[in-house]
């Protein structure tokens, strides 16, 4: 009974380590995978930023010309300086219309044009 009990913990130790080199690996190739999203993160937010800044910039210089010129008054200086905002929901809501049209389409057109013909069959009878 003893050595039996002995050789299951054995077992079990044996186990217990494999699954944690296991884990051990696999834990690894996540913090490769992860490591690549982060420098891919951090590179896509250093060219906005640059955009940005080159973006601004252009729009200080305009804004030099404009007042040096006397043209700039307060309605186009927000005008210029407004900043655009692109959504993701707009384009959705669009695609959304689309697909719901062309569903009614192919769902209630054709049985409007089946039912022109049945009703034509009928009174022809």
């Amino acid at each position: 009974m003893k050595s039996e009990l002995e050789r299951q913990t054995e077992e079990l130790e044996q186990t217990l380590q494999k699954q944690l080199e296991l884990l051990k690996k696999e834990s690894e190739d996540w913090a490769k995978v992860g490591g690549a999203v982060l420098a891919g993160a951090l590179l896509v937010m250093a060219v906005v930023q640059l955009k940005k800044k080159k973006s601004s910039r252009k729009t200080d210089k305009v804004l030099e010309v404009l007042q040096r010129e006397g043209l700039l008054d307060k309605d186009l200086e927000k005008k210029i300086t407004k900043s655009e905002k692109a959504t993701f929901w707009p384009g959705i809501g669009q695609r959304l219309l689309i697909a719901g049209l062309a569903l009614a389409k192919e769902k209630y057109l054709k049985d409007l044009f089946n039912a022109d013909q049945t009703e034509t069959f009928e009174k022809g009878q």
